[in-house]
């Protein structure tokens, strides 16, 4: 902080230490140096210097959230995740061909095993089949989403949807038939139910209504002639709801730590799930 000396006064009215031609009574309540209404920033009591917001902006720390990381004020990450999905359903129906985003990018078993795509583990995740899929997944996205992005803080948030699309991705590799095409975000979107029943038992809130939709989702995944993914959304559910407990379960003292190995064992073992299964690949 640099003081700059007021000029000499000979009348006995006190001037703005940065304007010294400036009269004024106003004084920092930090400093209590004379500022003028340039200079003056409002505070929670009176008015400060410039200098003195500057320091004081300097010593305030981010709120951190119960399950560790900066809290998330707003959901950012759930509403560009959605614009994410629109924007490709945009881009692929919006093509007289759109049916070769979904054959380039989809969850096909062939192309990551023969021709090395691994990238359609994670694709596949951001396509869909028709305005109904997209719209029933983009509407669970924001309504699960939102309360688990403010909840974990955007960082966390961000690692369990990942996590769940990819648990889901590589359960389709594994056990869906060998030349099926997947694609949708349920995995990830099946990851959050898994999740928000785990934080909300850890809340103590009222569990059986996410129950009762988990339990409903499922009843409709298995139900046959639907065409549905069951592989896909098993899959993200799972994952879902063992990273939301490792998350909010960890102890405070070794919070990140643990989460961070967590997530880094479970990437690892993705990748020799995915390893094996191209190596056994029929």
């Amino acid at each position: 902080m640099t003081d700059v000396p007021p000029a000499p006064d000979h009348t006995g009215v006190p001037t703005c230490y940065r304007h010294p031609g400036r009269e004024t009574y106003v004084r920092c309540t930090r400093c209590d140096r004379s500022i003028c209404p340039e200079c003056m920033v409002e505070a929670a009591v009176g008015f400060q210097c410039p200098e003195c917001v500057r320091e004081g902006n300097r010593d305030v720390r981010q709120a951190t959230g119960r399950f560790g990381g900066q809290v998330a004020t707003r959901p950012l990450l759930t509403m560009i995740l959605i614009g994410v999905n629109v924007a490709l359903f945009l881009l692929e129906y919006g093509t007289d061909d759109g049916g070769r985003i979904k054959n380039e990018f989809g969850m096909w078993p062939p192309g990551v095993a023969v021709n090395g795509e691994y990238y359609r583990l994670i694709t596949s995740a951001f396509l869909h089949y028709g305005i109904a899929h997209l719209v029933l997944n983009m509407w669970a996205l924001w309504v699960v989403g939102t309360p688990l992005e403010l909840w974990l803080g955007r960082l966390r948030f961000a690692a369990l949807y990942g996590l769940s699309a990819l648990g889901g991705a590589v359960l389709v590799y594994w056990a869906s038939p060998v030349n099926s095409l997947t694609a949708g975000a349920s995995g990830a979107i099946y990851g959050l139910f898994g999740a928000i029943f785990v934080l909300s038992r850890r809340l103590n809130l009222d569990i059986r209504p996410i129950a009762f939709i988990i339990v409903l989702n499922l009843v409709f995944t298995f139900l046959p002639g639907l065409n549905i993914s069951w592989q896909g959304h098993l899959g993200g559910l799972i994952t879902g709801a063992v990273t939301a407990a490792v998350f909010v379960y960890a102890p405070r003292a070794h919070q990140t730590l643990i989460q961070a190995t967590y997530t880094a064992a479970l990437l690892a073992f993705f990748l020799l799930a995915i390893l094996t299964r191209t190596n056994t690949f029929p």
